[in-house]
């Protein structure tokens, strides 16, 4: 009998590591500056305080930007034994595995050509021990290239994908690659969230469309995809992302704040389909019984 590769062993070692978690989401955007990693920090921070045990997995290895939005830049990897490597917990119930915390100079460039990222991100759910966990949030870099498909080939039972896009058109149209990507590869889509969906003026509470309102929603009806909700822009979320402040931990009550609780309601009590069907089908008899494996909804097919 052939002793297995390298690949392999890593491979089994992941499944490993994958089977002690609930759900496994890959957070994307087609286009860079929709707010990805600011959706992924703060449902990662809503979640928890649901009760539920997440992980971060930051997979934007030249470009790692979760420990700053964490207010966890010093923290550092655990390795006892050299080979098993044990991730930072900013708070109790989060984990958090990122590049940034291997880098002795924020400034350093990480020059990586996409062998490198994708040995890395393997390694990365190879080699730590993430324990029993609820949630994983893979934060990705935007895009539908090596990052993202390394984890999709890599995670055999991922739940499936959450797009970030912006409401306009430019944004809208990368995201439409993502849900192409998606399909492409078997994964289920678990919903759209249009970030920066207009700006309610702090002085007059006049909603400003910024970047217009309604185009990610628009897209997830013309694309047969679940539209998880609309984040509006908010000056507090911006000032805590760069202070590392919890922005989801209470006070004063923010729009935003509220549509990211919202939208972790519909994935933590199953309320938001996670296939790329048509939903108006669901919980009929045109709804295909062979897609319920791959559903977190609650509709009366999927309870049978």
């Amino acid at each position: 009998m052939a002793e297995k590769s390298e690949w392999d062993l890593q491979t089994e070692q992941i499944q490993e590591r994958m089977d002690r978690i609930g759900r496994k989401i890959l957070i994307m955007s087609g286009k860079g500056g929709v707010g990805k990693t600011t959706m992924t920090v703060n449902m990662a921070n809503a979640l928890v305080d649901m009760g539920c045990t997440v992980g971060i997995l930051d997979t934007d290895i030249t470009g790692p930007n979760v420990a700053k939005m964490l207010g966890c830049e010093d923290g550092m990897l655990g390795s006892p034994d050299g080979k098993t490597l044990y991730p930072h917990e900013p708070r109790k119930g989060l984990k958090v595995v990122s590049m940034s915390f291997a880098l002795s100079d924020p400034d350093a460039p990480v020059i990586w050509r996409g062998s490198l990222k994708n040995t890395a991100i393997r390694q990365f759910l190879a080699d730590v021990e993430w324990g029993d966990l609820d949630y994983l949030l893979i934060d990705s870099p935007p895009g539908t290239g090596d990052e993202q498909l390394t984890v999709c080939q890599s995670i055999l039972s991922l739940t499936g994908t959450i797009i970030v896009t912006t409401p306009q058109s430019v944004a809208v149209l990368d995201a439409r690659r993502s849900v192409g990507f998606s399909r492409k590869v078997g994964a289920a889509i678990i919903g759209v969230i249009e970030n920066m969906s207009g700006l309610k003026c702090p002085h007059c509470g006049q909603e400003i469309p910024v970047f217009g309102i309604g185009g990610g929603e628009a897209m997830c009806a013309d694309m047969h995809v679940p539209f998880l909700g609309r984040v509006p822009m908010e000056i507090d979320l911006r000032e805590a992302e760069d202070k590392g402040v919890d922005f989801m931990a209470g006070g004063a009550s923010h729009p935003s704040r509220e549509a990211i609780m919202e939208i972790c309601r519909k994935i933590n009590f199953g309320t938001a389909c996670s296939t790329g069907r048509d939903t108006s089908f669901l919980g009929t008899p045109q709804c295909s019984p062979s897609a319920c494996a791959s559903c977190t909804s609650n509709c009366p097919s999927r309870n049978k």
